[in-house]
């Protein structure tokens, strides 16, 4: 079964539950959706963090985390779907994001050179805030639509292999 495979890899709530970040949720942890292992709130879960994933926002798992509590899916692989964009990934991430809403809103594409300065921030990201963004919510809603149907069918390509293992199994009967 699946939910046995995501067992082995997953923290125990318990744990999470009392980590420092995490406390700051209080009881809303101690919902026992949070940490169903069944298709819909795993594929719900990795929808939202990848979603999230693709979303130019500081502190993402927060904002994982956060929503995977409102919309009660499986918070684990909400936390984790925002792995996407890490320190080797984010920057070809968000030049694809940019290049697309730019091509959507059918603006120009500019010559920027990224610095790490509030001057850049002031003047550079306000010509590219809304390509991005556009292009960043249609590639985190793309990515969370095939999370959804992934983890659905794989969950279902799962559980009918165990069916038929079962089947083949010989009984006491026999």
């Amino acid at each position: 079964m699946p939910r046995k495979f995501l067992k082995r890899f997953l923290p125990d709530h318990k744990t999470m539950q009392q980590h420092p970040h995490l406390q700051k949720f209080g009881q809303r942890l101690a919902d026992p959706k949070l940490w169903y292992l069944n298709r819909r709130s795993i594929a719900g879960g990795a929808a939202l963090g990848l979603f999230v994933g693709f979303m130019p926002v500081l502190g993402q798992m927060f904002v994982a985390v956060a929503l995977a509590i409102f919309f009660r899916v499986n918070l684990p692989i909400a936390a984790m779907g925002v792995w996407i964009t890490n320190p080797l990934t984010f920057a070809p991430i968000y030049f694809f994001n940019y290049k697309l809403g730019a091509w959507v809103l059918d603006v120009p594409l500019g010559q920027y050179a990224f610095t790490m300065t509030w001057q850049w921030f002031t003047h550079e990201f306000l010509a590219i805030w809304q390509p991005l963004l556009l292009g960043s919510f249609i590639c985190g809603v793309t990515a969370g639509l095939l999370a959804i149907l992934f983890v659905r069918l794989l969950w279902r390509i799962m559980v009918i292999r165990s069916w038929l293992q079962r089947k083949k199994k010989p009984t006491l009967n026999d």
